[in-house]
């Protein structure tokens, strides 16, 4: 078996599905992007499909991940490394087709058969969040995640952080102590803004804080963390498992959040996963994307003892054009239950995309975060 072609489509909301397909039909699926860079990633994928993997065998899956890590004098980093997660999900769906198993049993073998998710409320700049926080939990979710702030100033007023405090609490009043609250700083506070904004949500009991400082001052996190008895996360902007070492050995997270489209993909997270159990920590996958990066977390959940929840972009505030099931041929294999997915058990990464639908839309995703602005015309953090 041999690979002998591939294809990319860029596609709304923000997405970037790759197919690749092997001489005896055998056809993989991964999401490779970062969001508002697609073309970007598009670019370093068909570079490395070219240059590394067009005409070779594709089962050998880790020496891939070593060839397209390792080949190049400078590797990691954003860009190459979600390349190389498209490409990484891509070839474990046909390994696990070629072998008529899905990813997780040839990764071990499931813990769960099922796997918690949780579902977004709010916008970026978080408004209505207690009806939409109801509404989601009569739909059945039993936890739920929010953006804690708008934009914030370096040190932030006692009425910002009231505002924030009021806003969880409401949540928390409208939905009762049962279901959980995530709360997404997005990397929008100092480390001094962080640890206010977390002392005045901790008495409405968040499942976690997020990103509570931007990852290149995650030195902070253990400062931040010692502050608080709040479960802290953060890992979506982490790409390797070395960018994970100092937080695990400062003990400076309770959970992290590696991206399958980011962070290497099924083999690299798979690798976190693992190190993070070594330090009691728990997983909780990045996945604001589309069905094949759900699809690639849930092979990881499966097999992981820590895996806490899954992060899921159902009705997610940024698909306002596409969402999460159209793209998929059988829309039904992501119906959730009691606030549970089952973790998808057919060949290889278990889920059918539908082609026509890719070509359809293809070439028009021309989605870029904003540009945040605080009224003296500094630029502020999204």
């Amino acid at each position: 078996m041999r690979i002998v072609d591939y294809d990319l489509y860029a596609v709304p909301p923000r997405w970037l599905f790759l197919r690749v397909e092997t001489d005896d039909g055998t056809v993989g699926w991964g999401e490779p992007v970062v969001e508002g860079r697609a073309r970007t990633v598009k670019e370093a994928v068909s570079e490395l499909m070219d240059d590394y993997l067009l005409g070779e065998d594709p089962l050998p899956v880790a020496d891939h991940w070593e060839r397209l890590y390792r080949g190049g004098f400078y590797r990691g980093g954003p860009v190459l490394m979600s390349a190389i997660a498209g490409i990484d999900q891509a070839l474990w769906d046909i390994r696990g087709k070629h072998f008529g198993a899905p990813v997780h049993q040839l990764l071990g073998g499931p813990v769960r058969d099922r796997v918690r998710v949780y579902q977004w409320v709010g916008g970026d700049r978080p408004e209505g969040v207690a009806e939409a926080a109801r509404e989601k939990v009569d739909a059945g979710f039993t936890a739920l995640k929010m953006n804690g702030t708008p934009e914030l100033e370096r040190v932030e007023s006692p009425a910002a952080i009231d505002r924030a405090a009021e806003r969880l609490r409401t949540v928390r009043e409208a939905v009762g102590p049962e279901v959980d609250v995530g709360v997404d700083f997005h990397g929008r506070a100092t480390k001094t803004a962080a640890k206010q904004l977390v002392a005045a949500l901790e008495p409405h009991d968040p499942f976690f804080v997020e990103e509570p400082v931007l990852p290149e001052h995650d030195d902070a996190l253990a400062d931040v963390a010692a502050s608080t008895s709040v479960p802290i996360a953060t890992g979506e902007r982490l790409f390797h498992r070395t960018d994970f070492k100092r937080i695990f050995e400062e003990n400076a997270v309770d959970v992290i959040q590696p991206d399958l489209s980011h962070a290497g993909g099924i083999t690299e997270v798979q690798r976190i996963a693992a190190m993070a159990g070594a330090y009691d920590v728990s997983v909780a996958p990045h996945c604001p994307l589309g069905p094949v990066a759900l699809a690639a977390c849930l092979q990881v959940d499966a097999v992981a003892p820590n895996a806490l929840i899954q992060e899921q972009s159902l009705d997610i505030h940024y698909n306002e054009t596409s969402d999460v099931l159209d793209y998929l041929a059988d829309p039904s294999m992501f119906e959730y239950e009691d606030g549970l997915v089952p973790v998808p058990d057919g060949p290889g990464l278990g889920v059918e995309v539908d082609r026509d639908v890719l070509e359809e839309r293809d070439g028009h995703d021309d989605w870029h975060n904003p540009v945040w602005r605080r009224p003296d015309g500094s630029v502020a953090e999204w």
